[in-house]
């Protein structure tokens, strides 16, 4: 097979801060993420979407929660690290979709960004990243304000 489809989840608590990390961007919010590192849920949604295409495991198998070298970590070096890991194998990514759910903070203002941030990490066109979002309409602990997740998809293709 010369493609590989992986898809990737990713939610976090909201918590104490004035920022959260989307996407490699510092979106201005009241609250901030309870995690181990900067609890960028698009970037995690996307490793794990990327290691899930070639059976790789996942986020917390790469880079642990209990390992204190991830603490505070930036989650723009995880990418780059399951890029490499990718790209070894002979694999490049073809295209990566990925959508927030949240109530707040507006993602769509600072989408651009974040695909260019992650167009930049993986070394593709800014025409094969999307970010968007959605809300889940109050309900569950996304609508009740409680914390954000991310979904992703991500079309490997042989390099």
């Amino acid at each position: 097979m010369n493609i590989r489809i992986g898809q990737g989840y990713d939610v976090h608590a909201f918590g104490d801060g004035d920022h959260v990390m989307l996407g490699g961007v510092c979106v201005p919010h009241e609250r901030g993420v309870l995690a181990h590192s900067d609890g960028d849920v698009v970037l995690h949604a996307l490793c794990d979407a990327m290691l899930g295409a070639l059976a790789l495991g996942d986020i917390g198998v790469h880079f642990p929660p209990s390992d204190p070298q991830w603490r505070g970590a930036d989650s723009r070096a995880l990418v780059r690290h399951c890029d490499r890991l990718i790209r070894a194998r002979g694999w490049r990514v073809g295209n990566a979709d990925v959508t927030v759910v949240c109530e707040r903070p507006k993602v769509g203002p600072h989408a651009p960004a974040m695909r260019e941030r992650i167009a930049e990490d993986l070394g593709v066109d800014i025409d094969a990243i999307s970010v968007k979002a959605t809300t889940s309409e109050k309900l569950g602990f996304t609508g009740r304000s409680e914390g954000i997740a991310a979904m992703a998809v991500c079309l490997l293709v042989r390099a």
